[in-house]
């Protein structure tokens, strides 16, 4: 039984060359989340991801994770995380949410278990809450 490799070799540089970037970008991108407290008395650490602001004027979008230490439950349905896209309005001090997702896992990893992805309406920013220090983030603001 012969095998004979030299075929390939022939192939265009650019071939090669394709195929090695359509390898590279199919490898899943990680967010960098960054921790900026903790809620609760059961330690759940809040992130945000800085790499998901979006701004346009005084309106912000940001990306941001609950990691628990301990399953929580949704209707019916144990969870370790979640994720959620917010809007927040930078001038007038409010808040509104545009997607969640529940993770089986910590760190957003694992399956979904709920999702949701309408927008909410605007809120205004509770003052000594998780929101209020999700809003400063996203705005910036000391």
């Amino acid at each position: 039984m012969h095998f004979h490799i030299r075929p390939f070799l022939t192939l265009p540089l650019a071939f090669w060359f394709l195929i090695t970037l359509l390898v590279l970008s199919s490898v899943p991108a990680y967010a960098e989340w960054v921790a900026i407290g903790e809620s609760g008395s059961d330690g759940t650490t809040i992130y945000v991801d800085p790499d998901t602001i979006r701004r346009k004027g005084d309106l912000v979008k940001m990306w941001h994770l609950f990691d628990y230490k301990t399953a929580e439950t949704y209707r019916g349905s144990s969870f370790l995380s979640i994720k959620a896209q917010d809007h927040y309005d930078c001038a007038e001090e409010r808040i509104r949410s545009l997607a969640v997702v529940h993770h089986s896992g910590n760190m957003g990893i694992g399956r979904a278990v709920y999702i949701r992805s309408d927008e909410g309406n605007w809120e205004p920013v509770p003052p000594q809450s998780t929101g209020q220090a999700l809003w400063k983030f996203a705005c910036d603001k000391p």
